[in-house]
This record gives structure tokens, sequence and C-alpha cells, in this order.
């Protein structure tokens, strides 16, 4: 849903919002937020199974950092090649972008925003339980 609310909120920032029908900008928003389901589905598995190799716990601020940075490099990756390009979308002169590389601050901002919103979440609810000791029956004595 946070992805949602952001590709929602940042479309003033791209071309379409400004030169798009209503039906155009819907789709836009729809299309951004299934592929950030995507984006973040991947980033996870990835930083989960490296987690899980280098013996990370689950949730622990290293997966979440690893899954934050793969969805940053990707976002500056796609970001790059759909402007600079295959021109797939263009960004509005209210986006402000990375000096270096062009790249919109608006997504780099939602790859370090929402994941690190959800693994804060996710690590609030999520806690770890050890294994409850089972104690003997009341009444019950070993010898």
């Amino acid at each position: 849903m946070l992805h949602l609310v952001w590709e929602t909120a940042q479309l003033p920032l791209y071309t379409i919002w400004w030169a798009g029908t209503a039906h155009q900008n819907l789709v836009a928003v729809v299309h951004c937020t299934g592929g950030d389901a995507l984006i973040t589905t991947a980033t996870l598995l990835i930083a989960s199974l490296i987690g899980r190799f280098r013996g990370w716990p689950p949730f622990s601020s290293r997966v979440a950092l690893t899954a934050i940075l793969l969805g940053v490099v990707y976002t500056i990756l796609s970001e790059w090649l759909n402007v600079e390009v295959w021109r797939s979308w263009s960004y509005s002169p209210a986006m402000p972008t990375l000096p270096w590389l062009g790249t919109g601050l608006s997504p780099v901002f939602q790859w370090l925003v929402v994941p690190a919103v959800a693994f804060g979440m996710a690590s609030h609810l999520w806690k770890p339980t050890a294994e409850p000791a089972v104690a003997p029956p009341a009444g019950h004595h070993h010898s």
C-alpha cells in the first residue's frame, strides 16, 4: 500500500501527469505499483537468501539494508534505462534529479523510505520466540 501511495503522490513529477489522460495516469499508477510489488519480492528474496547463507536472522537490519540497497540500485538502473535509453517515460521539470546520473530523486527516495518503513513494521511485529520449556504436570516428580 505504501508503494501505491508513493506512486500516486509522485505522479506530477512525470510528464504523463500533465500530458496524459486520467485513464493513462491510473494505468501508470497501477502498472508502477505492480512493478514495485515485483521489485520488492525479488529484492527481499535475494536479500533473504544472502542472509540465510551468511547466517543473518530474518528481518535483521542486514537483510533490510541489503534489500534496500538492491532496490535502490535496481531503481537507478531502471530509471536510467526508461528515461534516457528507451524513453518509455520522462520527468517533468518539477522532478529533482541526481546531478551525476540524472535519475529522479523521488523514485530513489521511494526505495529508501518505503522498504525502511515496511521493515520497521515487520521487525516490530515479528518477534522470534524461544521454544517454551515444557514443565512436568503438577504433582508429578521425576526421580
